[in-house]
């Protein structure tokens, strides 16, 4: 089961990746979390998180947003973005990350996730065979209970890290 969990890929925030080494490996089709991947949880788009995906086409990669969130919430996001997106995707069902790569016109080689949570964004992507990048959620570290989810994912991730060399998983 841990081995579902593993992200292809780790990055301190979805801005600290390389994506011209990604591009350079074949990829070429994004699939991005919002909330706590690009900006706060409910914030609008940052120019930060404009510039970002503005910069990701013009690489030639191409973008798609996928969200847990309500239709209202990822308009909202993408006000300003006008990204292709899915809304209310029941994450880690494979179904939405399948359907976006089908949005895209890419195959799901070429394809890869960037999420904040082990247990939707990279389980949906494992389940649906694509690679994907786990970045470190906006506001770690900020005093306060973040819930039990990310309290078992910080546990799974101790582990995943431990076991990370022996696995040979690449960072």
């Amino acid at each position: 089961m841990i081995s579902r969990l593993c992200p292809t890929f780790f990055a301190d925030s979805a801005y600290d990746i390389d994506y011209a080494k990604l591009y350079g490996r074949g990829f070429r089709a994004l699939i991005f979390d919002i909330d706590n991947t690009l900006v706060p949880h409910g914030a609008d788009a940052t120019p930060q998180a404009e510039d970002l995906l503005r910069n990701l086409r013009t690489m030639g990669f191409k973008v798609l947003l996928l969200s847990d969130n309500s239709r209202a919430r990822v308009r909202q996001f993408n006000h300003s973005i006008h990204a292709p997106y899915i809304y209310d995707a029941h994450k880690p069902s494979p179904r939405a990350y399948k359907k976006a790569v089908q949005m895209m016109g890419v195959k799901p080689a070429e394809t890869i996730v960037v999420g904040d949570q082990l247990f939707t964004d990279i389980l949906g992507a494992n389940r649906a065979r694509l690679a994907s990048v786990f970045v470190i959620y906006i506001g770690y570290g900020q005093p306060g209970w973040k819930g039990w989810r990310r309290l078992a994912e910080n546990i799974v991730l101790a582990f995943i890290r431990r076991k990370r060399r022996n696995l040979n998983i690449p960072s």
